[in-house]
């Protein structure tokens, strides 16, 4: 009968997690939970291997001599495989009268104008080459020194074309200008046909400008907040085993008094008087007598009182009640 009422009991308790509140909750703490160790945690983690990975080869890139054009470079201008950021050393001839600027691209926390001017390989073929920038103030487009048309050979970094811009070319200051490092489109503004890719001058090569900075090569703070995701995933269903647990123990608590009411009642309803708690049940201590109140004045010897009741009938024969003996004793 014990086991029954315990199962019983048990059975009770669980049942009061089985509420609609209760359900979403426990829904939302295990969708949650796969998402964030299973989708963004993986997330962030990829995307620090992936800046790893680029780190390592820029900074491999730069270590590595220049090579040949054909090296890094389809017969297309695309770049093979994963060699962005590799060193070519090509010779051949600006084509200046074609160049065209990229317009307010900021650089080193500032605005700035870069030449994309086209440079034509010894074998005829275009690749377009972004010569460096120039810093502006206000808006204002600054002087671009026009690159050399005589025959140089330069050193550059391959760098992938970026997307269309939004913003359609314009015309000013007597330059065509962009607002993005597309081929395709710098093909349609100069008439000519580039390579798919681009070029990127490096400091010291013949006719570059302010040569563009590396990639900055920071490591972010991906990997700390693939952990992060763990760590939530985990402590979401622990804060929800909390919770339950508090609900459990609130609940036996409850029980508990509500039974401790119904026994005093039950007894009360037996005796006809209420039950006595545990220090009502103490035998009360006996009643102690009260202390005698002590004398106001010591007892005074008979010899000594009479000595006194002399000297009080001296000094009333001579002044009367004005001036008693007030360090007269009686004896009570």
């Amino acid at each position: 009968m014990a086991t029954t009422r315990h199962g019983d009991k048990a059975k009770s308790g669980w049942r009061h997690f089985v509420t609609p509140g209760w359900i979403i909750t426990i829904l939302l703490v295990i969708g949650f939970s796969y998402a964030a160790i299973m989708v963004l945690s993986p997330w962030q983690l990829h995307k620090d291997d992936a800046i790893v990975a680029r780190n390592e080869h820029v900074d491999e890139a730069f270590k590595v001599d220049p090579t040949d054009f054909d090296n890094i470079f389809n017969a297309d201008g695309s770049i093979k495989g994963d060699q962005e950021w590799m060193r070519v050393q090509v010779s051949g001839h600006f084509l200046a009268d074609k160049e065209v600027l990229l317009r307010l691209r900021p650089v080193e926390s500032g605005p700035s104008y870069q030449a994309l001017t086209p440079f034509q390989l010894d074998d005829g073929r275009i690749m377009l080459v972004n010569r460096g920038f120039e810093t502006t103030t206000a808006g204002a487009m600054p002087d671009v020194p026009r690159a050399t048309t005589d025959e140089v050979t330069i050193v550059a970094n391959a760098r992938l074309n970026e997307a269309v811009p939004e913003t359609a070319p314009m015309n000013e200051g007597g330059y065509d200008q962009v607002y993005g490092i597309n081929t395709q489109q710098v093909s349609e503004v100069t008439g000519l046909q580039l390579g798919t890719d681009y070029l990127q001058l490096t400091d010291g090569s013949p006719g570059v400008l302010t040569p563009l900075p590396i990639p900055k090569l920071d490591r972010g703070n991906h990997l700390s907040y693939g952990f992060q995701w763990i760590a939530f995933g985990i402590m979401a269903p622990l804060g929800l085993g909390y919770m339950a647990y508090s609900e459990v123990r609130e609940r036996r608590r409850a029980r508990e008094e509500e039974a401790e009411m119904v026994a005093r009642q039950e007894a009360t309803d037996t005796t006809g008087e209420p039950p006595l708690d545990e220090a009502d049940k103490a035998p009360a201590a006996p009643a102690q007598e009260p202390a005698a109140a002590p004398d106001d004045e010591p007892e005074v010897p008979d010899e000594e009182q009479a000595q006194i009741d002399r000297e009080n009938q001296t000094m009333r024969s001579r002044y009367g009640d004005t001036h008693p003996n007030r360090f007269g004793r009686r004896r009570r």
